[in-house]
């Protein structure tokens, strides 16, 4: 069982994690729909460096669990 704290960590991870995830879908969505109402063609370098963000924020919500439980036990000291 997880104590209040840890459930409280794991929460905020999440958060972050999900807020990232959010950030980096809109962003590549705002950069394509600025791409197609100036006429400027795609470029994927632009589109694979704000995607970036979005692994992070994928690779933080499997690791969630782990990330809480380190954050937990460095504000418990």
């Amino acid at each position: 069982m997880m104590d209040t704290s840890e459930r409280g960590a794991l929460m905020l991870v999440r958060f972050t994690a999900a807020a990232i995830i959010g950030w980096s879908v809109l962003d590549v969505a705002l950069y394509v729909l600025l791409c197609k109402h100036n006429g400027v063609p795609i470029k994927p370098v632009p589109c694979l460096g704000k995607c970036v963000y979005f692994i992070i924020g994928v690779v933080m919500l499997v690791k969630a669990k782990a990330i809480a439980a380190w954050l937990s036990e460095k504000l418990d000291l």
